[in-house]
């Protein structure tokens, strides 16, 4: 088994936050801004994910997200790993085609 695959992963949080009055648009808007903010990539309009390291960097990834929680709606967060990733199936248009779904950005030493 290659290890290697299983030491990064992605944090994924999907999400839906109501909209209908402008107060809880704003605070869509702030939540998304956050998010982007902190280093997440947008992958669908309320699907966002990021990179972590290691275990420590993703508790420290949702403690960030508690704290920033829109009052209303519906947060998820999840972790999966490089070969979850890996595995993953991006299917787009009509007819659907299929692109590959992408790797994790490569981890910077700083000595």
């Amino acid at each position: 088994m290659d290890t290697e695959k299983f030491k990064m992963g992605w944090l994924i949080v999907a999400f839906d936050l109501p909209v209908v009055e402008r107060k809880q648009r704003k605070q869509a808007t702030d939540f998304r801004k956050f998010l982007l903010d902190d280093g997440y990539q947008m992958m669908q309009f309320s699907v966002y994910a990021r990179a972590c390291v290691s275990f420590a960097r993703q508790e420290t990834h949702l403690d960030r997200l508690k704290k920033n929680l829109p009052p209303e709606g519906s947060v998820r967060a999840i972790f999966i790993t490089r070969a979850q990733w890996e595995r993953s199936h991006v299917i787009q248009g009509s007819p659907a085609s299929e692109i590959e779904a992408g790797d994790l950005p490569e981890q910077i030493q700083l000595w």
